[in-house]
């Protein structure tokens, strides 16, 4: 049977604020269970809920980026259901009256450009979480995510493929991050995705049965649980029992890339949504409009058509750069302390990437700052250090917090400058070495570099190839 796949995706997008939506305890990531909570988060009686300005202004700001349409006024709603972690009863979100509507995300795929839309963003306030542990017969409940401002930014139903919704996915993150929004986290759930899928036959109007799959954390794995859910209900179909594809909630398995049910889904009508009486109705002035979008940093498009302009770099070279808007900016400051582009690109892209890969750390949680690494650069480039060498000085220097000449001298790698030195090395070798002389006096070219290894070997390394290979050149002749 030919069928298409529908895909829509709703995307939680934790705001970068110090505190929670509606109350001052801490935002921030980990700490002791139930230690960063108060009366308003656990929603104790009669505590009052305060709206965060900054989160309001974070959310008009990633309404902006994404091209939506900012609403004047906007409401809070409470959306009723019960769940351990929920303490309230209800969550703080936003039903009719969302702060940004009507946008748009355009991106690539397979060297095509696609625009697909986006319904709304909303504010809403994050819930608890609830552990499990293995073997124990009760569960246990951390309320410190309570409260945590998030934004959910649900896209329209036009996506067609789990490819294209990864690509979305990846999108979307690098543009929240552009505009300052939030880090995106998502290993520490600062990003989180539901992905909603149905199937039906090509041609048809009509959407089929829309299944959600909750909770994903990385666009690698929302392609893995859409292309289980495709094969699921793909081989329903083709059995005759598409009437057993229901309206359900689904999670997913990171162990084997499967879907299970969880509950069936609710409704809209299911919450029983309801103006909170708490808040009033938020006034967005075209005042307050116009000094946030006076203050949004450079697009990622912006920034990788300037790599390549002002730069000389690379389509593929601007790509990586950008793609972090923290590395970009690592990258324009290591440019900024007098590293010619194309050696900082090789060094921040290649070396550095190496290590925050190896280390799961950001560029802006390393020691090493990017005139530090433009000094090592620079020494490399002045025949101070050999390549080779410069590399294990910079893993030492991200270790240890160095700068470059320090570390360099430390591990006893800086280059033999005084060209006397080499000059008497190179003399023992050509006396010691009388095999390779003859041979390279012979015509053969490969015994230079034969030569050229044993005075290295006998600088430990430090001495300059090029200084050492033109003395050679000349005493042989």
């Amino acid at each position: 049977m030919d069928l298409e796949t529908v895909i829509g995706l709703e995307v939680h997008v934790q705001l970068r604020t110090r505190s929670k939506l509606f109350c001052p305890c801490p935002a921030s990531f980990a700490g002791d269970p139930n230690s960063r909570i108060c009366p308003v988060c656990t929603g104790q009686p009669g505590a009052l809920p305060v709206l965060n300005e900054e989160a309001l202004a974070l959310a008009i700001r990633a309404g902006l980026a994404l091209g939506c349409t900012i609403r004047q006024r906007t409401k809070f709603d409470r959306k009723n259901y019960f769940y351990p972690d929920l303490p309230k009863g209800y969550q703080i979100s936003q039903f009719d009256q969302p702060v940004a509507e009507s946008g748009s995300i355009q991106f690539e795929v397979d060297g095509e450009m696609r625009t697909r839309g986006i319904t709304r963003a909303h504010l809403e306030e994050d819930a608890g979480k609830t552990m499990h542990p293995e073997g124990q017969d009760h569960s246990l409940v951390d309320l410190n995510r309570a409260g945590i401002p998030l934004i959910e930014i649900v896209g329209e139903p036009d996506l067609t493929s789990p490819a294209e919704a990864k690509v979305y996915l990846q999108t979307l993150r690098r543009m929240m991050r552009y505009a300052d929004v939030s880090d995106c986290d998502m290993e520490k759930g600062s990003m989180r995705c539901d992905a909603n899928i149905s199937l039906r036959p090509r041609g048809q109007k009509e959407l089929g049965t829309k299944v959600e799959i909750k909770n994903m954390n990385s666009a690698r794995n929302v392609e893995r649980a859409l292309e289980f859910e495709i094969q699921r209900q793909g081989a329903l179909f083709e059995a005759g029992n598409a009437d057993q594809i229901v309206q359900e909630t689904r999670s997913f398995r990171d162990q084997d890339g499967s879907t299970t049910s969880m509950r069936q889904k609710e409704e809209a009508d299911d919450y029983r949504y309801f103006p909170d009486p708490d808040l009033p109705v938020f006034t967005i002035s075209e005042e307050q409009l116009g000094s946030i979008r006076e203050t949004m940093p450079e697009t990622y498009e912006r920034r990788r058509d300037r790599f390549e302009n002002e730069y000389g770099l690379s389509a593929y070279d601007a790509g990586v750069l950008t793609d972090d808007p923290k590395l970009a900016q690592f990258f324009s400051d290591c440019v900024a302390a007098g590293v010619e582009p194309k050696a900082a690109a090789n060094w921040v892209q290649g070396e550095l990437l190496a290590a925050l890969g190896e280390s799961g750390t950001s560029v802006d949680e390393i020691p090493t700052t990017p005139k530090q690494l433009a000094e090592l650069v620079v020494m490399v480039a002045d025949g101070a250090l050999s390549h080779q060498a410069a590399k294990k000085v910079f893993r030492e220097m991200l270790s240890q917090g160095t700068a470059a000449e320090e570390t360099a001298r430390a591990l006893d790698l800086l280059q033999i400058q005084d060209t006397s030195v080499l000059e008497q090395t190179v003399d023992e070798v050509i006396a010691r070495e009388t095999k390779s002389v003859e041979d390279y006096r012979s015509g053969k070219q490969a015994a230079l570099n034969a030569l050229l290894g044993r005075v290295m070997r006998a600088c430990q390394g430090k001495g300059n190839p090029q200084v050492i290979r033109e003395l050679l050149v000349r005493k042989l002749g």
